[in-house]
């Protein structure tokens, strides 16, 4: 993975653009080594490096002068909200700045009658849940990461969570945006009403991992807690019955609120950690959630159990009390910690495939990690077959790095080949960038790149990542721009 090469005159001005930036947010940059080195890395520790400066904006007003300043002066930026992106979407560039939106941490409104929240990009996923939760209602996506990472980083990677299967990722739950384009322009997108006139342009913001605008506002869809929740734990003696068992509880036309699944090494190690009462004697477990009235909760796993005994479940347990339903999710959720516990170094691989094909990919998956001669647990969220093999390797031994990024390329071009797409809901960023040729077209990666110079011109949010070959907008109209000067100035434009 390279990233695109510094420009040393912009890193030559390091001190005067900090200086400059300083002005515009007072107590609010970081410019010496030590103070950015930990913005070197998000959740992806397989690249580092650090950059400029680190600005700390606390208004929207900031943020657009500072994105104007940058645009004015050639300077990159990346947005940065908790920095648990396991793509490296928030990797910073050597020769640009990090804008930090951990200070933008306020819930501004909540209105229940319309059901729907006004929250700042810094404001932790799970916090608006529990700000809201005395009224009985919630926020839908849930990632395991929800304790820590951001609403701003969740819409810049359109985060889902193990509830995405019947409730969906971030864009089916956010109405609308406050978003400031590079050159400090700042717009609305949506809104509290459920329809809005004119392009989805809000859809389109949504998942563009930071490189159409900073979100510094985000209006949120809001639910009511479900009357009654129940989980069932499903053991099956192998993965194949367990995948084959998935596909057939969609088939029959049921949607839980969550179909969740780990092969053996997952289970153990999340056992280990929680003591969440998993068997640990199967080959693979399912978490199947069901959500609303009491009748329609009983009528769903009770369908889904017939299913399951259909495919040779050897383990049923179901929640009997509200506790015990989420200890049975706290093991799932604390699966990626749980594994680490057992491996020296891991690499989280995020791609989606068609449900039928999760025992064949999976197998696969086992295939390509053995080439390499490393281990793999699977976590993953069976219902919408968004996998999660956890590469396991040690950094420390020499050569092993690479066999896990080259296992995990792999696994993803194996994700695509089955019918599927590189990621569900991590993002491209840097990680994926280089494989978008396997899923895109030339055609289909331009118009892409064209939409990407609709809002950023001179590429200056968040470049080297998405887009596996990088080229500048005028490129792609076939006119050479140079020292910022059109060809024929004196011709009239339309």
């Amino acid at each position: 993975m390279k990233m695109p090469e510094p420009d040393a005159a912009v890193m030559a001005r390091q001190a005067q653009i900090a200086a400059a930036l300083a002005a515009i947010v007072p107590d609010g940059v970081i410019a010496d080594s030590a103070g950015v080195s930990p913005y070197g890395s998000d959740g992806l520790v397989m690249y580092r490096q650090s950059p400029l400066a680190v600005v700390l904006p606390r208004t929207t007003e900031q943020v657009s002068k500072v994105l104007a300043w940058c645009h004015a002066n050639g300077v990159k930026v990346v947005a940065r909200g908790s920095g648990t992106s396991l793509s490296g979407g928030a990797l910073p560039l050597a020769d640009g700045i990090v804008l930090g939106m951990a200070r933008f941490n306020r819930i501004l409104s909540v209105d229940y009658d319309n059901r729907c929240a006004v929250v700042q990009p810094g404001v932790t996923n799970l916090a608006v849940s529990q700000a809201i939760a005395h009224k009985g209602f919630y926020y839908a996506p849930d990632p395991s990461s929800q304790i820590a990472c951001s609403i701003g980083g969740n819409v810049a990677e359109n985060a889902g969570g193990v509830h995405c299967l019947k409730y969906g990722t971030t864009s089916p739950n956010l109405l609308g945006v406050e978003l400031v384009l590079m050159d400090g322009t700042v717009l609305r997108l949506g809104g509290p009403g459920q329809e809005q006139a004119g392009y989805d342009l809000l859809g389109l913001v949504c998942g563009s991992e930071g490189l159409l605008g900073v979100v510094t506002e985000a209006t949120v869809r809001i639910l009511p807690k479900p009357a009654t929740s129940r989980a069932l734990l499903l053991g099956f003696p192998s993965v194949a019955d367990a995948s084959d068992c998935v596909a057939a509880i969609i088939a029959a036309g049921i949607i839980p609120a969550g179909l969740e699944m780990m092969d053996a090494l997952a289970v153990r190690a999340a056992e280990d950690f929680v003591q969440a009462g998993y068997p640990t004697d199967v080959e693979a477990l399912m978490i199947a959630e069901a959500d609303g009235s009491a009748a329609e909760v009983d009528d769903q796993l009770a369908r889904i159990t017939t299913i399951a005994n259909a495919h040779n479940c050897t383990h049923l347990r179901a929640s009997t009390d509200e506790a015990q339903r989420l200890l049975f999710w706290a093991g799932r959720k604390a699966a990626f910690p749980a594994v680490g516990r057992i491996a020296s170094d891991y690499y989280c691989v995020d791609g989606t495939i068609p449900r039928r094909q999760l025992g064949a990919v999976l197998g696969e998956i086992s295939a390509i990690v053995a080439r390499h001669g490393l281990g793999v647990a699977n976590v993953f969220h069976a219902g919408d077959g968004n996998l999660h093999p956890l590469v396991m390797y040690d950094a420390s031994v020499p050569g092993q790095t690479e066999a896990a990024e080259a296992a995990g390329a792999e696994i993803l071009m194996a994700c695509v080949d089955a019918g599927g797409v590189l990621t569900g809901e991590h993002g491209v960023g840097v990680e994926k960038r280089d494989l978008m040729e396997h899923q895109f077209s030339a055609t289909d990666l331009e118009v892409q790149s064209r939409l990407k110079c609709a809002f950023d011109e001179h590429s200056l949010l968040n470049p080297g990542k998405l887009f596996p070959t990088l080229s500048r907008c005028a490129e792609m109209n076939a006119m050479h721009v140079h020292g910022g000067q059109l060809p024929f100035p004196e011709l009239p434009r339309f």
